[in-house]
């Protein structure tokens, strides 16, 4: 039993040895093989990369050979432009060296032309030289003779005084005092006549200078012929708002009055209400108060105060405004912002007709181009200027004159002491004591009297343009008459049958000169006579 188990285990053993070596075998002919295709592999593999990196080497070394031919074609170009350059440069430089040499060959036969006229000139000087010792020479015998001759003639003189002094009885002092004695009176009596021939020179010439100087200078200043005045009439678009303005009992157009200090008239007349004040400033606000409430349809007193408020604060900052822009436009700095203030008021202010500010700005211009004409200070002339009629919008003060009272603000807001005396003499309200002033008051005379500066009422202008037109149509032989420009014109059209040409001449200058005798107006009236030439045929 124990042995045939024992054979069992060892045939069993065997197998398995059998068995077991088999697969081993085996195995190691399944590794064999895969290791021999692994090689096959790897050998195809090398001899890929061999021949992918012999095409590369081939590549980059034929690259690099072009790389090479390349550089050495850039570096060949290079060298031949280099050459080429140096080789202009060669050339340039020979031409240079040859120019310069023959500049040289020049400058060498000038020279040798000068050194040949130089030794000519030696030469002409040397004859010069003796010459002029020769004429020294001379003049030295003619002084010696002089000398002599001159001698002789004190001698002659002195027995000349001798024999005068017995015969004049009088000595040589006493006759030689007479002779000044006499010369003086005659100097004196020639210096007198020399004076006042120069002082009426002087007179004439400084006359016609003024003159000169005042038309220069109007003539050189841009002014205005229609200049704004202060609105007093309110328009409406229809007579309907007039009930809403007045309201219930009146309560509205009272608590207007009151709140504007203004009194307004509403009347017949159509689409109209009238502002009656005596401070333009508040009539302004009255307008624009009116304005803008009845644009806003709510008119009530409440409502009222409310839009006078407003506008009375937007008018100061818009006065300080005008004051400002006013100032810069001329050039003046440094200003007080008081006086800046009213001369803002100035632009709600009028002066027979005329815009205060307006004259004012125009009047700064006349005095700064007369200041420079003179050789005054312009900017002390521009101050005054501005500022010349400041009193005007003044109310501390109303009983004083407006030339005092704008003096003593000028002198409390620090003003120069000539623009406060210019400001003060410019209506001759005190002593004038610097040469500013008198140009003042000629600026100020200029601005208020040229044409168009100050406006006349319609029933005044209407008037004299009818007393212009009957005047002309008084003479003798004048068929029509019209007077244009405002009156600074006449055209007098004559029958040309029965006045003739020295007849019309003689007719402008007779209506001239009745114009001028006997009728007031600004400037100057041009007198136009036209006489008409008709030739009649007839065709027959």
């Amino acid at each position: 039993m124990y042995l045939k188990i024992t054979i069992t285990a060892i045939i069993a053993l065997i197998v398995g040895i059998l068995i077991g070596r088999f697969l081993l075998v085996k195995v190691l002919n399944s590794l064999k093989e895969k290791a021999e295709n692994e090689a096959k592999t790897i050998r195809k593999t090398a001899k890929t990369d061999a021949a992918n990196l012999k095409a590369d080497a081939t590549n980059l070394l034929k690259e690099k050979e072009l790389a090479a031919k390349d550089h050495f074609l850039k570096l060949q170009a290079e060298h031949q432009k280099e050459s080429n350059r140096r080789q202009k440069n060669i050339s340039s430089q020979e031409s240079k060296l040859k120019k310069q040499e023959q500049r040289f060959q020049q400058i060498e036969l000038k020279l040798k032309e000068k050194e040949v006229s130089l030794s000519k000139e030696q030469e002409l000087l040397n004859k010069e030289i003796n010459k002029h010792q020769q004429r020294k020479d001379d003049l030295y015998k003619k002084m010696e003779n002089i000398e002599v001759k001159f001698e002789q003639v004190k001698r002659l003189e002195k027995e000349q005084i001798i024999l005068l002094e017995k015969v004049s009885g009088l000595s040589a002092e006493e006759a030689k005092n007479q002779l000044i004695e006499s010369l003086e009176k005659e100097a004196q009596t020639l210096a007198t006549a020399k004076i006042r021939q120069i002082m009426s020179d002087a007179e004439l010439t400084a006359t016609k200078d003024a003159k000169r100087l005042v038309l220069s200078t109007i003539q050189r200043t841009a002014t205005e012929h229609a200049i704004e005045n202060c609105v007093s009439v309110f328009h409406l678009e229809s007579d309907d708002i007039k009930g809403k303005i007045i309201g219930r009992e009146g309560r509205n157009i009272r608590a207007l009055e009151a709140a504007t200090g203004v009194e307004i008239i509403v009347d017949d007349t159509p689409e109209a209400i009238t502002i009656s004040g005596f401070d333009p400033v508040r009539r302004e606000i009255a307008r624009l108060s009116l304005h803008r409430l009845v644009a806003d349809g709510r008119v009530h007193p409440a409502r009222i105060e409310e839009v006078v408020a407003k506008t009375t604060e937007q008018l100061e900052e818009q006065i300080i405004e005008l004051g400002e822009r006013a100032v810069i436009e001329l050039g003046i700095h440094g200003l007080h912002l008081e006086l800046i203030k009213l001369v803002g008021k100035m632009r709600f202010r009028s002066s027979y007709g005329q815009n205060l500010l307006q004259h004012s700005k125009e009047v700064t211009r006349l005095c700064a181009t007369m200041a420079t004409e003179m050789g005054l200070n312009v900017k002390l002339a521009k101050r005054a200027g501005l500022l010349h009629d400041i009193g005007k919008v003044c109310t501390e003060d109303p009983d004083k004159p407006h030339a005092i009272l704008g003096m003593e603000l000028a002198k409390r807001y620090g003003e120069h002491p000539e623009v406060c005396n210019a400001i003060g003499a410019h209506h001759d309200e005190i002593e004038m004591t610097s040469m500013l002033s008198p140009v003042i008051q000629a600026c100020d005379a200029i601005s208020g009297s040229r044409p168009g500066a100050r406006r006349e009422t319609m029933e005044s202008y209407i008037k004299r343009l009818q007393d212009l037109e009957n005047l002309a149509t008084s003479y003798a032989g004048v068929n029509k008459c019209y007077a244009i420009q405002a009156g600074r014109e006449l055209r007098v059209m004559v029958d040309s049958e029965n006045v003739m040409d020295d007849k019309a001449d003689e007719i402008a200058f007779k209506i001239s000169q009745q114009i001028q005798t006997e009728m007031q107006y600004p400037g100057q009236v041009k007198v136009t006579v036209i006489r008409e030439k008709r030739a009649v045929h007839y065709a027959k």
